[in-house]
């Protein structure tokens, strides 16, 4: 099967290509990439003129659910929605049930999404047995099976001890440790950002003290044990500072931010609505600007979206009862490009390594490039349409998002996973 993706602007900073070209397209590679390439006949043309081409996006931080909250969400609604926002590799995190915590588990989600998922999706294996924190996973076995990292995320290991001797075995068998960093004796119950908003609606506070806490002994740790770090959805300014400090030591560290937590402020929670309850929570519009700079600086390596689904039933409680987490997956793009790209704070090209090069590099996979024999992993895009976010068109099953009938900017067109349209916006959508 030949597909020839005539006219697009590539933007590849892996492989330093940045112009107009196009693209031939062979089974599941990238036969060919040249000026004015003649279409054979037996090719399907696709017209990228005036649009952007991009490598994949690869989101590290993802919650899909299944197994065992298949109600929420599944490998294939998931996956589904990750491709319609230009996603090709996803990876989930282990707060499932059962826990991913064994070889089993592994191997289950990756034959589950090979039969069902339309992008690549590489689990994360959890740290302890079950996520309770008590008991190290044999981190060889979750290595071998598949596992492409450790995480507690949902949770931090509170004894730090064992999560050091977790670290220790996690760098023995090369797998990085995405660190949710959480101290859960100073949360309590919390449920937004501790400021006037909170005091204002009446709501429980999480200080950035909660975060800030377990990101520097997370860091001290990752110096002491040699193990790849990387510190999942920063949301504190003193986030930021910690990582610069570590990488000026040659600390193996590298660190991630959430669209909602650069696009909003708790001061834009505008009742007590579940649907901006999210873990870290929203923080202040000096937090804010910090993650921007941080990510402008190259502080920050990615932007991931701890796409996280739940029921309506459960989102329609109140902030203090109904669970943290909104869906991410279909709106990362537009909100980058609206939040960062079109406000001066990343180029195109900055972009793009925070979506895909830097998640390609920090999983040691063979993605994050368009190059002639490279899989035939692509996202077509348009940086300049501006539409509205509507979640009732949402292909995750999750509906949850503060963003329902906002105003944005840039839009995924097509996404490819080893050489096959996985998605394709019609005129409708």
């Amino acid at each position: 099967m030949l597909t020839l993706i005539k006219n697009g602007y590539i933007i590849d900073p892996k492989a330093k290509r940045e112009g107009i070209f196009d693209i031939l397209i062979e089974g599941d590679r990238i036969k060919r990439i040249d000026s004015n390439i003649i279409p054979e006949k037996s090719a399907t043309i696709i017209d990228a003129s005036g649009k952007t081409i991009m490598p994949g996006f690869i989101d590290l931080h993802v919650h899909l659910r299944e197994p065992g909250y298949e109600y929420k969400e599944t490998i294939k609604t998931g996956s589904m929605a990750a491709a319609a926002g230009g996603f090709t590799t996803i990876c989930p995190m282990p707060n499932t049930k059962p826990a991913t915590d064994s070889s089993e588990v592994i191997r289950w989600i990756l034959d589950r999404a090979k039969q069902e998922a339309v992008v690549n999706v590489l689990p994360i294996g959890a740290i302890t047995l079950g996520q309770e924190g008590l008991e190290l996973t044999n981190m060889q076995e979750l290595f071998e099976a598949g596992a492409v990292a450790v995480s507690e995320d949902g949770k931090s290991v509170m004894d730090t001890a064992l999560y050091a001797e977790g670290m220790k075995l996690a760098a023995g068998n090369k797998l990085p440790v995405f660190a949710h960093c959480e101290d859960k004796s100073l949360v309590k119950s919390g449920v937004m950002n501790a400021g006037k908003k909170a005091s204002l609606l009446g709501l429980a506070g999480i200080s950035n003290a909660v975060e800030d806490i377990i990101v520097a002994r997370d860091i001290l740790l990752a110096k002491e044990t040699g193990v790849r770090l990387h510190l999942c959805h920063c949301s504190t300014r003193d986030s930021v500072k910690m990582i610069s400090l570590a990488k000026e030591e040659g600390i193996k560290v590298t660190g991630e931010v959430c669209p909602h937590h650069f696009a909003l402020t708790d001061e834009d929670i505008p009742s007590d609505d579940s649907d901006y309850k999210m873990n870290p929570p929203l923080r202040s519009a000096d937090d804010v600007e910090a993650l921007k700079e941080g990510l402008r600086d190259g502080i920050i390596d990615v932007i991931a979206t701890d796409h996280a689904p739940h029921s309506e039933e459960e989102k329609s409680k109140s902030m203090a009862e109904a669970p943290f987490g909104i869906v991410g997956l279909e709106t990362a793009f537009s909100l980058s490009v609206t939040h960062l790209v079109k406000t001066g704070y990343l180029t195109p090209v900055q972009l793009v390594e925070k979506l895909s090069v830097n998640p390609a590099k920090i999983l040691g996979i063979d993605r994050g490039s368009i190059s002639e024999g490279c899989v035939a992993d692509l996202v077509i895009a348009d940086f300049d349409i501006e539409y509205t976010i509507d979640k009732n068109s949402f292909y995750s099953k999750g509906k949850n998002t503060p963003f329902h009938e906002s105003k944005v900017i840039g839009q995924i067109l097509y996404t490819f996973v080893a050489g096959k349209v996985v998605y394709q916006k019609s005129r409708n959508s």
